[in-house]
């Protein structure tokens, strides 16, 4: 492999020039040509300082390059399909071909190029950043068999090939050229090959999983071990690293000379080399958007090449594999968000249903912007523990309420009619319920991973069943609410009433209404607890359980003293409304599962109520 200076670019340009030519009649690629316009914005970013210095031209050849570089991006992003924000980057790459052509200042140039390479990422996404942490054991391995004969075992470009190449093979131990170069721009040489040179393209013979393999390790070359040692110190007491570097995706889109822009040079070069040496601890330390980015660029080039089930199939592995995992940690610190998210992804798959092809390119940008603010939120700070103590205590009592009540609602009703002899089978299916979601937790932790479409299917179908059951009580409730019935039910023999059967019925309840909120939380808490914050999540396990059972005692005493009929009207309108809210909960659980499809309509989320602005939750809502 060989990483070659940028004059032995010209071939690219060439080739994506005639790309362009042909764009129009043969139909480009356009995640294809969007990435080879980023990988020439990024070698201009990082070489035009080879070109150019105090106003005047150092080297004729790398400075013609960059004037050709330049012209191609811009002839590129001319061809791409129109979107919210082509005509400004369109304006953006005439005002680069200005300032080349003026010989601006190296500086100038280079943040002008980063500038329109990110635009261009956020109007035409692409994947910049590894699903999963790469292994820098078997990039190393490849690095040994596929590169060194070209760059050297060290990679001081002194393979036993070297010599005989030309142009010469890149120092990748060179450190002014590796402090400008992020991990996604040597992955993209990596993948995309430099023509004309030594350098192949590696798409084909190696995995997306062994091209970032690849590339971690040739970032790491330029590095010292001291650096690479005194970087864990400086990661863990500089927060404003960790903000910018927190993730995969800011670690492999962070240069050193970025990160260095915002704290101290010495610092930023130990950060950059102990974390592209440490992926994995990135990856459990904080999580990112990755897959959820990669899912929907995937979703976005299939439906753009036609093909509306693929892309379908796609958006929903990006919220089910991709976004649901992210859920309690996002959770703990934003709910806000999350609840921004979870409906702009149902907009999104409904777009993909029904709408353009400009109107799902949109909605994706639209998406892509909330997840630069997740993976912000998700970053590791100084709060972990407060967050998770938060966030562990606003589960337990978000998702045990609706339980609590449910269960508060028959023990009440039971004592109310004397029939204490059939809250064993309501004790009974609460209790196995919470041995239910032990069993759950051993199993999501040890033995099986629990999918985000099982869960969602799950928490939808108990929903439903628990709404259909309460619909009867409420009713049954609201027909006893009038005292002189009441009494008149009682005389017609209560037992005859509430017999086995009846009784069961009453376990299958308080089963299935504790156990969805269980199974939640229990998965809520095993992610959770992966970042290392078990003693705050602990606590404020501990902290929720009192105040659920505050409240269950204040409600059980409140509903002994309320007269039977004043209880029955009280108890009826709780199950109603618990009702509509769990109508509505198991809907949308079901859309997310893509069970069910999703129409947006233009109206308020309110999560208590479980109310999502679309048509099939709100006439699911209404029937109830």
């Amino acid at each position: 492999m060989k990483f070659n200076r940028p004059w032995g670019l010209v071939p690219l340009a060439v080739a994506l020039l005639m790309t362009v030519a042909g764009a129009r009649a043969a139909g480009p690629d356009v995640t294809e040509t969007a990435r080879r316009a980023w990988q020439l914005l990024d070698y201009i970013a990082v070489d035009y300082a080879g070109a150019v210095a105090d106003g005047k031209v150092v080297r004729e050849s790398e400075y013609a390059e960059m004037t050709e570089f330049a012209q191609t991006a811009a002839s590129a992003l001319s061809t791409l399909p129109e979107s919210a924000g082509r005509s400004r980057l369109q304006l953006d790459a005439q005002e680069l071909k200005t300032l080349v052509a003026s010989k601006a200042e190296p500086r100038v140039v280079a943040e002008k190029a980063r500038a329109l390479a990110s635009g261009l990422l956020k109007a035409y996404p692409f994947p910049l950043s590894p699903a999963r942490a790469p292994d820098l054991t078997r990039g190393a391995s490849l690095f040994a068999s596929q590169c060194s004969a070209c760059h050297g075992p060290s990679g001081h470009a002194d393979g036993p090939l070297a010599a005989s190449l030309t142009p010469h093979p890149t120092n990748l131990a060179d450190r002014s050229r590796a402090r400008e170069r992020s991990l996604a721009a040597l992955y993209q040489v990596i993948s995309q090959g430099v023509s004309g040179t030594a350098m192949p393209s590696f798409k084909t013979s190696l995995s997306d999983e062994d091209r970032w393999a690849l590339a971690f390790f040739a970032g790491t070359l330029a590095y010292t071990d001291a650096e690479k040692t005194a970087g864990a110190a400086a990661w863990k007491s500089t927060a404003s690293a960790r903000e910018v570097v927190g993730t995969l995706d800011g670690l492999a889109q962070t240069s050193e000379s970025a990160l260095a822009a915002k704290i101290q040079p010495t610092t930023a070069a130990q950060v950059i080399a102990w974390a592209r040496s440490h992926p994995a601890e990135l990856a459990s330390g904080a999580q990112s958007t990755s897959l959820t980015r990669t899912r929907l660029t995937e979703s976005v080039a299939a439906a753009r090449a036609g093909d509306r089930a693929e892309a379908t199939r796609l958006a929903l592995s990006a919220y089910l594999d991709g976004f649901e995992p992210l859920e309690p940690a996002l959770k703990a610190r934003d709910v806000g968000l999350m609840s921004e998210i979870e409906t702009a992804m149902g907009k999104y798959r409904s777009k993909v249903a029904t709408g353009t092809t400009a109107e799902i390119e949109s909605t994706a940008t639209s998406l892509f912007a909330l997840f630069d603010r997740v993976d912000s939120r998700l970053a590791p700070s100084e709060s972990d523990a407060v967050s998770t103590y938060i966030g562990a205590l606003t589960i337990l009592l978000r998702e045990g309420v609706e339980a609590l009540l449910v269960v508060v609602a028959m023990i009440a009703f039971l004592r109310k009619a004397e029939r204490r002899d059939v809250l064993p089978y309501v004790h009974a299916g609460w209790a196995v319920a919470l041995a239910g979601g032990v069993v759950t937790w051993l199993a999501a932790t040890y033995l099986v991973g629990i999918s985000g479409a099982s869960r969602e299917l799950t928490e939808g179908f108990s929903s439903l069943f628990a709404a259909v059951v309460l619909l009867g009580v409420g009713m049954w409730m609201h027909q006893k609410s009038v005292a002189g019935r009441w009494q008149i039910y009682l005389q017609q023999k209560l037992s005859a009433a509430l017999n086995r059967r009846t009784a069961w019925l009453l376990f299958t309840l308080s089963f299935i209404a504790v156990y969805r909120e269980v199974f939640e939380t229990v998965l809520f808490y095993a992610a959770l607890w992966s970042e290392g914050n078990g003693l705050p999540l602990l606590a404020g396990l501990a902290s929720g359980i009192v105040l659920l059972g505050i409240l269950a005692a204040i409600l059980l005493r409140t509903s002994a003293r309320l007269p039977i009929g004043q209880f029955f009207a009280a108890s009826s309108l709780l199950v109603a409304v618990l009702a509509v809210v769990l109508a509505g909960k198991g809907m949308a659980a079901l859309q997310e599962a893509g069970i069910l499809s999703v129409d947006p309509v233009a109206f308020p989320r309110i999560d208590v109520l479980g109310i999502h602005p679309s048509l099939q939750t709100l006439l699911a809502q209404a029937a109830v």
